[in-house]
C-alpha cells in the first residue's frame, strides 16, 4: 500500500466485514472479510477516488499525516 492518506480500520457487526475509511478522502471508504482484504479494496477506492476528482477537475486533499493529538 503506498497511499499515504490516514485509514481508519474497524470491524462492523453489522456489515460482518471490516470497513476502511479515508476520512481525507470525502466519501472514500471501502470494506473486506479481512483486514488485508479491506486494506488492499482501500487502495483501489483511493486510486479511484484521485482518478474521478482529477477527470472532473476537483480538488485533491494533500495527505496530512501523522496527527499530532487524537
Amino acid at each position: 500500500m503506498n497511499s499515504k492518506y490516514e485509514l481508519i480500520i474497524y470491524w462492523s457487526e453489522e456489515d460482518n466485514r471490516f470497513i476502511v475509511e479515508v476520512p481525507e478522502l470525502p466519501g472514500c471508504m471501502a470494506d473486506g472479510s479481512t483486514q488485508s482484504e479491506a486494506l488492499a479494496n482501500a487502495q483501489i477506492v483511493i486510486d479511484e477516488w484521485i482518478a474521478t476528482a482529477r477527470e472532473l477537475n476537483r480538488e485533491i486533499p494533500k495527505a496530512k499525516g501523522k496527527l499530532m493529538y487524537a
